[in-house]
């Protein structure tokens, strides 16, 4: 009985090796292994970008052997084929996240619309802490530095857009309880949305400070 234990292994093992839906590419093989490697320092919306350096098999069943340098992505593989053939191949894991770049240059002043980007992976390493990962985050703000294509935009770059501008003519709103009182006023600063500005009222001649609303108004409290 011991004896047909080796041929039973042997047989199973090459119904594994004749079965092609086992087969996978080997791109998504050493992917998943980068992915295990640098699992808790991955970002939940990056993934890899496998560039081969050797020449190696399209598809294989399994990596036997996986290195990686953490820093440099650069790695190492031993990769099994269907024939039992062992391959030993090396290449780049870019870790990569999608961010939206502009296409086109926009310039200061401007208010940022969603068609004004595309969603592009980029290295990790390349964005930097401080960039914008989300379209939605971006839509309606104003440019404060000009944005060039094709690179990420950074939080500095951009801001809540002027709802009030320095001289503009404002309608001041009191409410106090139920009580809701207007007057009319002139900006002496410009200001964002939700922005403290000060605002000189045309009726009593008194300088007062309040929060620009939008759509000319500023509400004051007292």
């Amino acid at each position: 009985m011991r004896s047909l234990i080796p041929s039973l292994v042997l047989a199973l093992w090459a119904s594994v090796l004749a079965c092609p839906a086992l087969a996978n590419p080997l791109t998504l093989l050493i992917e998943e292994r980068a992915v295990e490697a640098l699992a808790h320092q991955m970002p939940d919306d990056a993934r890899f970008d496998i560039r081969m350096l050797t020449p190696g098999p399209h598809e294989a069943l399994l990596i036997s052997d996986f290195w990686m340098d953490a820093a440099s992505g650069q790695f190492v593989a031993n990769a099994v084929t269907q024939d039992g053939g062992v391959h030993r191949v090396q290449g780049m894991a870019v870790l990569t996240v999608a961010v939206p770049v502009p296409l086109r240059r926009i310039m200061p002043d401007e208010i940022l619309r969603t068609e004004d980007f595309q969603i592009t992976p980029l290295p990790y390493r390349s964005v930097g802490s401080f960039a914008v990962t989300r379209i939605e985050d971006l839509a309606g703000m104003q440019v404060r530095r000009m944005l060039s294509p094709g690179r990420p935009v950074v939080s500095q770059s951009v801001t809540q857009p002027l709802v009030i501008e320095r001289g503009a003519r404002v309608m001041l709103v009191y409410r106090q309880g139920p009580l809701d009182l207007s007057a009319p006023g002139r900006a002496l600063s410009s200001a964002h949305l939700q922005q403290d500005v000060r605002v000189i009222n045309l009726s009593s001649n008194k300088t007062v400070v309040g929060i620009a609303r939008g759509n000319g108004l500023v509400e004051v409290s007292n």
